[in-house]
């Protein structure tokens, strides 16, 4: 599968975003309890507003997701949905491990499924399914680290954006949700050095959130 080609985004703007994305999404864990902050209608508001800006900034993004979309679609579909079963299955035998291990784990992990409470299953299925999903990695993989790769190394590239992609989740104040962001970043960024498809790593993150959200929790 030959992944199609883009100009990258200016330098400027590929070190502004992500200033601003850890701005935005920071105080947004922070705060994710505190009133009458929607902190589900939030994080939506905040993905497509980052990516509408990427794709303002970046004249070449659009062509380059079009092309995406248009090359072997089916096959890209596929890999996704294979990835996603097999990270979930790593945080399957994970969460038994990490368990045993770290003793704080548990009520660390029902603490991020917390994130849930009083929002109806419908609408979070429809949040993920529709925006955060796929809005995450048109974002940090698509925009961000596709400019990191072009700008230093396609390594660099990956690990830059997988380490703020995990930073950005310590608003939180949850080592664990800090440490599944930070390998869920490796494996998507990796998804997406391999194969430079927004396409691809978005069916994969929004499977697995499906799944380990709503269909088989892990906690």
């Amino acid at each position: 599968m030959t992944p199609p080609r883009s100009r990258p985004p200016s330098e400027k703007h590929s070190l502004v975003l992500p200033l601003l994305a850890a701005g935005l999404f920071i105080p947004l864990f922070m705060y994710r309890s505190t009133g009458p902050l929607d902190f589900w209608a939030s994080f939506s508001l905040t993905i497509v507003f980052l990516c509408g800006l990427a794709l303002a900034v970046d004249p070449s993004y659009r062509p380059f997701l079009r092309s995406d979309l248009r090359t072997r679609p089916g096959l890209k579909i596929a890999l996704g949905i294979a990835s996603a079963v097999l990270l979930y299955s790593v945080f399957y035998v994970g969460d038994i491990g990490l368990r045993h291990i770290w003793p704080s784990a548990g009520p660390q992990i029902g603490s991020v499924y917390g994130f849930k409470s009083g929002t109806s299953t419908f609408r979070l299925v429809a949040l993920m399914a529709l925006f955060i999903g796929p809005g995450e990695e048109i974002f940090w993989r698509g925009y961000l680290q596709r400019a990191w790769q072009a700008r230093f190394s396609e390594r660099a590239g990956w690990l830059l954006t997988a380490a703020l992609y995990a930073a950005v989740h310590a608003g939180s104040g949850n080592p664990v949700l800090v440490l599944a962001a930070a390998v869920c970043g490796l494996y998507w960024g990796f998804l997406y050095k391999r194969y430079s498809s927004p396409l691809l790593v978005g069916v994969s993150h929004t499977l697995w959130d499906l799944l380990v959200f709503v269909a088989f929790p892990l906690s």
